[in-house]
């Protein structure tokens, strides 16, 4: 196999693993987040993720795309002993796309689609300055294979749906009301530099997941926790410290089985369009449902 394979260091599940639902959908993204970085490193034959552009301006892996698919974190149970896989790989100028898998004992709990490009910020410490950035290759990638012709095929279409998305060519179906119009339900959220920036000073991408699901529990009630299925997040802009965000529901679908919805992500100071966010939820089965006296 010539694609980069990255195995992460086995974890058991605890308590900054686990959530309500299961494993952390949040933790999950963080830590594909983290195997994604040092794979990106790994393959340039770097010994620590420290990526400069041509200009020796520090850069970093902003993910433009991320998809979560096959998901069943209900299934990690406390103690649970678990391991990310990760297969990363380029896929243009200065694009990398990784496929994450959770693995347990009784199988994979999940996959995560990662698609991401180099960044910096043309104004210190503005984040709405951000643009792309070209780094070059330390290494060589890999002939091609089977694998990597199967990788280079899903990031393709990650990326296909993240441009259609953004340019509206796509219309999410997400019920009758799902449009670019009056929102069905709106949610104003700050950020907290202390929980929901990272190191870079950027808004983690991890945090735009962070901010619909309160959104959702704002919306929906938090009294039947609703189990992730899918997720899929497309990523335009980011916002500076200090500033506000509005969630928009764009469409929803709601059944006594699962709970779907489309949210758009907008600052809150100019309107710009920061993310759209699809969520497809199952809701677990009432206990003693289907049984009769």
């Amino acid at each position: 196999m010539t694609t980069d394979a990255l195995q992460s260091g086995r974890f058991v599940a605890g308590m900054p693993q686990l959530c309500p639902t299961g494993l952390s959908e949040n933790w999950l993204l963080k830590e594909c987040g983290h195997q994604h970085w040092l794979a990106l490193a790994r393959r340039q034959g770097r010994a620590r993720p420290d990526f400069r552009d041509a200009g020796g301006r520090k850069a970093y892996a902003a993910f433009t795309a991320v998809r979560v698919r096959h998901a069943r974190l209900d299934r990690v149970a406390e103690n649970d002993r678990l391991r990310v896989v990760s297969r990363c790989l380029p896929v243009g100028r200065s694009q990398h796309f990784g496929l994450h898998e959770l693995q347990g004992r009784d199988g994979t709990h999940a996959q995560v689609e990662m698609l991401s490009t180099f960044v910096r910020r043309e104004r210190t410490g503005d984040n709405r300055s951000v643009v792309r950035a070209a780094v070059p290759a330390t290494a060589a990638a890999p002939e091609a294979d089977v694998e990597q012709a199967a990788l280079a095929a899903c990031a393709l279409q990650l990326a296909e749906r993240g441009r259609a998305l953004r340019s509206g060519q796509w219309q999410p179906d997400f019920g009758p009301e799902s449009e670019r119009g009056a929102p069905l339900r709106e949610f104003r959220f700050q950020p907290c530099p202390h929980n929901d920036f990272n190191g870079a000073d950027l808004l983690y991408f991890a945090s735009f997941q962070a901010i619909v699901d309160r959104a959702e529990g704002a919306w929906f009630g938090t009294t039947a926790l609703p189990r992730l299925a899918e997720r899929e997040l497309a990523f335009y802009g980011n916002v500076n410290v200090g500033e506000s965000l509005t969630v928009l529901l764009r469409g929803v679908q709601e059944s006594p089985d699962g709970l779907s919805h489309w949210c758009e992500l907008r600052r809150a100071g100019d309107g710009a369009r920061l993310a759209d966010v699809l969520t497809r939820k199952r809701r677990a089965p009432v206990a003693g449902a289907g049984l009769s006296a």
